[in-house]
C-alpha cells in the first residue's frame, strides 16, 4: 500500500469519525484492518528482498562449483603432467646412471638455494 492511498484512508476515516457515521467496533475494526494492510506491505518488502537474495545465492553457488569443477580438472591434468615428468627421470635414470644422478641432485640443490635467497 503507498503512502498516497494510506493518506487518502486515513482522511476518510477520520471524515467519517468527526462526523459520527462509525461506531466504536467499526472504528476499531478499522484501524486494525489498516495495520493488517501496512503489515501485509512490510512483509511483501522483506519476502521480494529475500527472494532476490536467494537467486543472488544460487547464482554465485553454480558459479562457485563451475570453477571448482575446473580446478580438478586442471589438477587431474597436472597430476598427469607429474606422472609422465616421473617416469621420464626414471627412464633417464636407468639408462644414464651416476652421471646424471649428479646433474638432477645438483640442480635440485641450485634451484633450492636459488628460492631460499
Amino acid at each position: 500500500m503507498t503512502m498516497r492511498s494510506n493518506k487518502a484512508n486515513n482522511s476518510n476515516y477520520f471524515s467519517n469519525l468527526e462526523s459520527g457515521n462509525l461506531s466504536r467496533g467499526e472504528t476499531n475494526s478499522n484501524i486494525m484492518e489498516q495495520q493488517n494492510n501496512e503489515r501485509i506491505a512490510d512483509l511483501s518488502e522483506q519476502v521480494a528482498r529475500l527472494k532476490g537474495l536467494t537467486i543472488d545465492i544460487g547464482n554465485e553457488v553454480r558459479e562457485q562449483n563451475s570453477l571448482l569443477d575446473n580446478m580438478g580438472d586442471n589438477f587431474g591434468n597436472v597430476g598427469d603432467l607429474l606422472n609422465g615428468t616421473m617416469r621420464r627421470i626414471g627412464t633417464l635414470l636407468d639408462r644414464g646412471g651416476a652421471k646424471h644422478m649428479f646433474y638432477l641432485v645438483g640442480f635440485v640443490v641450485a634451484v633450492m638455494v636459488f628460492l631460499y635467497w
